[in-house]
């Protein structure tokens, strides 16, 4: 008799199935819309080719274009892989390495044959064409099982070297997949993948760029090239995706920064930021913003040291876990040439080594630990504006997103185990009030304990069900990532949405009993006896540097009219009214607006567009007229229309225009 196997399904049905039997045979069985449909499949959770056989009883779930996230999945994969076959259709003796899907679509290392330059721009056009040719031949992609031996043998007899190279590395014994596309091209994979390449769609894709890569990574091996592709289910989708990145390139913070006289970074300085004082302007009123929320808030605000010995580091646990991203400097005084006056590079074998801190927090205990604590002053919120410093790689480095240094929002609360679901609902509706008085919504996530951590496992449930339960108490919902946590604490994240749909990490709360613990700190009980505080880590910005260029694209550099650097420039028409510009100029300085004049011998048209460039919110225009009625002509950023008013209302408009919206609120 026939083995059956018992496939349960996700509307509780089961259906028993001969052995051999594959999920594109239980969707044909339950009707042909879902055989067409049908994408792949979860067999026990674990995402399959819609083809291969099950092997066992099953729970199984078929996957179709509706389950988004698995489908662009399997569909960017699948780009790749269909890339790679026309990289070698059209250019024989190409060797094909690796090609993962990324966030937004895929990318494959290649190396051009020896007879040709490496890849560049230029090729792409004829690759997209060959990639349309295989997607609409509508290829079956086939799962096969092959030895180690098999491998090997097929990748050295055709000179890929690189893929060869690879497969000698696999372990012996480890079930080993290929991948055909029809009966003539094949590569090595773990899948899965869909049932053909016409499941593609053949318009909904683009190439969009070449770079330079090392064969796995390594500077000292093969120089690749890599190709970059955008990959999604339909047209549709790629042009929105398009029309994304075209808006992020007009909005890209780098390019506006040099337009509006912000700030700008060079190689004397990596990573670090030159604020011009239009910049460093936007960044007072953001300073001079989360003080006035902070101490609403009841924080107290520090300054502590950037240089600390490297023995507090090892303490707290950073040195072992972060050395790598820290500076690190002797204390001692270099020899230094008094005829040349260069200092020697020598460092004394005896030498003290001081670290440039990359963070606050070891800092922020001690000056906790100053004195005796009793459990009557707890909770204590120690904050501070703190310039820290990190040794990010020069590749990784990011205009004002990714910097060596920056300076956080930064706070440290120390409270009793009873206090924390209070203080982390508490620092939950602040964040909210932040986050929406710059127009951004969001969503909370919840990072859990990684494999490497310090402290124990029941310290870390009881710090991560605090979180949940905080979230709980203020009616949030939030999403858990495993492992994702810090090695001394879980986390809340705050994922920022701005206005044209990017997502960006920002504000964070961490529980942590870790380093009260390594750093000895204690607060005396109500039982006269020592107790160990818990230390919640949060930010709410997270650095200056990021949230503003995080704004700055946000609002495409129109910035709202408390932020901008310049809230009004006074512009003549003529220049009899140079006069009256500047009385005008004086009157709104003295009402608090920050206003420069334009008072050159230029067109007005002239002048309107180039303060529009420089995204200034109201731009006030005065001729002889005006100066004669006591008016201007009032030129609102992105109107089309100027509005004219006595000059004692447009003081009282910007004013109003200009205020921060915490001081708003209390208003």
């Amino acid at each position: 008799m026939t083995e059956l196997l018992k496939i349960s399904l996700p509307d509780g049905s089961v259906r028993e199935v001969p052995a051999g039997s594959t999920p594109a045979d239980i969707a044909a069985a339950i009707g042909p819309g879902l055989a067409k449909a049908a994408i792949a499949a979860r067999v026990d959770g674990e995402l399959r080719d819609l083809n291969r056989p099950f092997e066992g009883d099953a729970n199984l779930a078929l996957v179709t274009a509706r389950d988004e996230a698995d489908a662009l999945e399997l569909a960017r994969h699948d780009y790749a892989h269909v890339l790679a076959e026309a990289v070698q259709a059209l250019f024989p003796g190409t060797q094909i390495t690796f090609g993962p899907s990324t966030d937004d679509g895929f990318y494959y290392d290649v190396k051009a044959p020896d007879t040709r330059e490496p890849f560049g721009m230029d090729d792409l056009p004829a690759i997209e064409e060959e990639m349309r040719r295989i997607i609409r031949a509508d290829k079956p992609l086939r799962r096969e099982v092959w030895s180690r031996e098999q491998l090997i043998a097929k990748w050295a007899g055709e000179g890929e070297t690189f893929k060869a190279e690879w497969a000698r590395e696999l372990p012996e014994g480890e079930e080993l997949t290929v991948y055909w596309s029809g009966e003539d091209w094949l590569d090595m994979c773990r899948g899965p993948h869909l049932p053909s390449t016409g499941k593609l769609d053949p318009d909904a894709f683009k190439l969009m760029r070449v770079a330079g890569a090392y064969w796995r990574g390594d500077q000292n091996n093969a120089q690749l090239t890599r190709i970059y592709g955008t990959g999604w289910l339909n047209k549709k989708q790629l042009n929105a995706h398009l029309t994304r990145l075209e808006e992020a390139a007009k909005r890209d913070h780098r390019k506006l920064g040099r337009e509006m006289d912000l700030f700008h970074l060079q190689e004397e300085a990596h990573g670090s930021v030159f604020w011009h004082p239009k910049g460093y302007r936007i960044w007072r009123e953001l300073e001079a913003y989360m003080r006035r929320k902070m101490d609403g808030a009841d924080y107290r605000e520090i300054k502590t040291p950037q240089l600390m010995d490297v023995r507090q580091w090892t303490q707290s646990g950073h040195w072992g876990k972060y050395a790598q991203n820290m500076f690190a400097v002797p204390d001692m005084v270099p020899e230094v040439d008094e005829d040349s006056g260069a200092a020697s590079p020598k460092v004394a074998d005896d030498a003290e080594w001081l670290a440039i801190k990359p963070m606050n927090c070891p800092a922020h205990v001690m000056v906790f630990k100053q004195g005796i604590t009793s459990y009557r002053d707890l909770p204590i919120r120690l904050g501070e504006m703190g310039c820290c410093h990190r040794n990010e790689p020069h590749g990784a480095l990011h205009g004002l997103m990714r910097v060596r240094q920056f300076t956080q929002d930064d706070a440290h609360i120390f409270c009793t185990e009873g206090q924390v679901v209070a203080e982390v609902q508490d620092f939950i509706a602040l964040a909210d009030s932040v986050y929406r008085d710059f127009g951004f919504t969001y969503d909370i996530k919840l990072a859990l304990r990684p494999d490497q951590r310090f402290g124990s496992d029941a310290d870390w449930d009881k710090a991560e069900q605090e979180l949940r339960d905080a979230l709980t108490a203020n009616g949030l919902e939030w999403e858990e990532l495993p492992g994702e946590g810090a090695f001394y604490a879980p986390k809340l994240e705050w994922h920022l949405t701005d206005a044209i749909g990017r997502t960006w990490q920002v504000g964070t709360i961490q529980s942590d009993r870790v380093l009260p613990e390594r750093l000895d700190a204690h607060y005396i009980g109500e039982d006269g006896d020592k107790h160990r505080p818990v230390m919640l880590h949060r930010a709410i910005f997270g650095s200056y540097e990021r949230f503003i260029g995080i704004l700055i694209e946000h609002y495409a550099g129109r910035m709202p009219a408390w932020l901008a650097p310049v809230q009004a420039v006074v512009a003549t028409i003529v220049s009899d009214a140079d006069d009256y510009a500047r009385h005008v100029a004086a009157q709104l300085q003295a009402a608090g607006i920050r206003v420069e004049t334009d008072v050159r011998n230029e067109k007005i048209n002239y002048k309107v567009r180039e303060h529009s460039l420089a995204k200034v919110p109201q731009l006030l225009v005065v001729g002889k007229r005006e100066g004669e009625e006591g008016t201007v002509a009032v030129r609102t950023l992105g109107a089309e229309h100027q509005k004219v008013m006595p000059l004692a209302d447009a003081i009282a408009m910007l004013r109003a225009g200009g205020t921060p919206p915490d001081l708003l609120t209390e208003n």
